[in-house]
């Protein structure tokens, strides 16, 4: 099959985690729990944003939209690592590395673009209270939301484009559980120097400007608080804020350490322990984290709760 000026190449190898048979169960075991936690948790949270009036908020909006994403996003990756793990079935087409590499990118970039969106809503909230539901609008939130999803496809669009042009030849063994870019650019037979490059640029304009205006939002934020006199409003405020934050750190700070070091054998190994946190562990703990750290939505599952 050709793409481009790809050499027919009938699928992949992703040598996944571990090649020891008892390892294999234990993260097995662990991975399923972790997964589940994350169909169930984010699930919960959706359905919980849909039915209960109390929730239609602009933060609780955006909320919706992560939550949502996270349940797609390690569907991307954890179900084929489950059956590497299990029945030590590692073999994956080569339009479905295609396709896992997209879906990869795109939900994620998705995701870190959302993240902005809510550190606005955030900014507008508590810097701009009076004109929160002008700025904020219905309109509003969906033009954001919309514009992250889209500006996350096309992004990740370019990079499947780019990284499936190299032409593959006979190495088809992907250090990695997954089709990322990085270990799947090794791979090809083609000098990727300036692949590696271009694709880091990429990545850089988006992770860094996306972070950087995180950064930018709760500068504007951390000012503002200050000059609130009463400790307690400015604890009250700023508490609306943590976990966002907390996800923000665990979820970006992990990509921009994954995707910005030049591509070694030891960084591709590092990439792979980094890639479990991101896309195994951090999805799953983001409901509890949004959960235990936000009142209106812990009162709204407890009201559920008790009328179930």
């Amino acid at each position: 099959m050709e793409i481009g000026n790809v050499t027919s190449v009938e699928g992949f190898i992703l040598l996944g985690i571990t090649d020891i048979p008892d390892l294999q169960i234990f993260f097995f075991m662990i991975f399923l729990v972790f997964y589940l936690f994350n169909l169930l948790g984010n699930l919960c949270i959706v359905l919980l944003i849909t039915i209960d009036q109390s929730l239609h908020k602009p933060m609780y909006f955006f909320l919706g939209n992560l939550s949502f994403l996270d349940f797609f996003y390690s569907t991307t990756t954890v179900p084929k690592m489950l059956s590497g793990l299990l029945i030590g079935d590692k073999r994956i087409s080569f339009i479905g590395c295609i396709a896992q590499l997209h879906f990869f990118h795109f939900l994620g970039s998705t995701e870190a673009l959302l993240l902005t969106s809510m550190s606005y809503d955030r900014y507008v909230a508590i810097c701009n209270p009076l004109r929160y539901h002008v700025l904020m609008g219905r309109t509003s939130c969906i033009q954001l939301a919309f514009s992250s999803w889209l500006i996350g496809f096309l992004y990740s669009l370019l990079e499947t484009i780019i990284t499936f042009r190299l032409p593959y030849c006979n190495r088809r063994q992907v250090r990695h559980f997954y089709c990322d870019i990085k270990p799947v650019i090794k791979l090809s037979c083609a000098n990727t120097k300036q692949t590696e490059l271009l694709v880091s640029g990429i990545f850089a304009v988006v992770a860094v400007s996306t972070f950087s205006l995180i950064i930018v939002s709760y500068m504007f934020i951390g000012r503002h608080l200050l000059n609130i006199p009463s400790r307690h409003d400015r604890r009250k405020a700023f508490s609306t804020c943590t976990s966002h934050i907390t996800v923000v750190f665990l979820y970006i700070g992990t990509a921009l350490f994954m995707y910005l070091g030049p591509t070694t054998e030891n960084s591709l190994e590092q990439d792979r322990m980094s890639a479990i946190l991101v896309t195994v562990i951090t999805p799953a703990v983001n409901p509890l984290i949004y959960t235990l750290r936000n009142k209106e939505v812990s009162i709204s599952l407890q009201r559920l709760l008790a009328r179930k």
